[in-house]
């Protein structure tokens, strides 16, 4: 039964046809519409990468999420900076400023000023980090090269991070699925503990 089930599957390069390009939109569109858990799409198909022969095949993972994550940043920040230079704004950065608190910004801008783009890396990799410092870089009226110029190496350490869960749940189990459910639960654990942890913090000291 299971054999035949193996059987049916569609082979290594037709999973590779379809992963990467799925892939890469869905990681640009996470990145431009921030609703999609994207670290979990990385980490997902790193697992299943991690599994097959190919020996560039997670290479491959890396340079598609990293590549798509910068079109996604970049597009959207482009798409803020032209609601800045409006004087009626745009729908972009009334998107962005909805999902930025007002304490969550004030502190991107304090780290802006003391870091300089350098705090683009930390953004993308604390959760919910990143908007808020695209927001303070948007209203301090960072040039879009100089953006683009902190945002490369903020991308390949997302990437890079996210993949590297994936690979450890391929890696402690067998089967993939295994490997596939461990780094979900695990990147939804990093992703979910900041804000838990605020929400027990603002609770004590109430």
């Amino acid at each position: 039964m299971i054999e035949e089930v193996l059987r049916q599957l569609p082979t290594e390069s037709t999973q590779q046809a379809v992963a990467y390009p799925s892939l890469f939109l869905l990681v640009a569109l996470g990145s431009l519409v921030p609703v999609v858990p994207t670290g979990v799409l990385v980490s997902s198909v790193a697992v299943v990468t991690f599994h097959q022969t190919s020996p560039f095949a997670l290479l491959i993972v890396f340079a598609v999420a990293s590549g798509a994550a910068f079109l996604g940043d970049m597009s959207l920040y482009w798409l803020g900076q032209r609601g800045v230079r409006s004087d009626h704004g745009s729908k972009w950065l009334e998107a962005i400023t909805s999902r930025a608190a007002p304490e969550r910004l004030e502190q991107a801008q304090q780290k802006l000023d003391e870091h300089g783009t350098a705090v683009l890396v930390l953004s993308r990799l604390v959760p919910a980090g990143r908007i808020p410092v695209m927001l303070a870089c948007l209203l301090g009226r960072m040039p879009l090269g100089q953006f683009a110029r902190g945002d490369v190496p903020a991308c390949l350490a997302w990437a890079a991070t996210y993949q590297m869960i994936g690979i450890l749940g391929g890696s402690l189990f067998h089967e993939p699925w295994e490997g596939l459910l461990a780094a979900v639960l695990l990147t939804l654990l990093l992703s979910g503990a900041p804000a838990l942890w605020r929400r027990l913090r603002a609770r004590l000291a109430g």
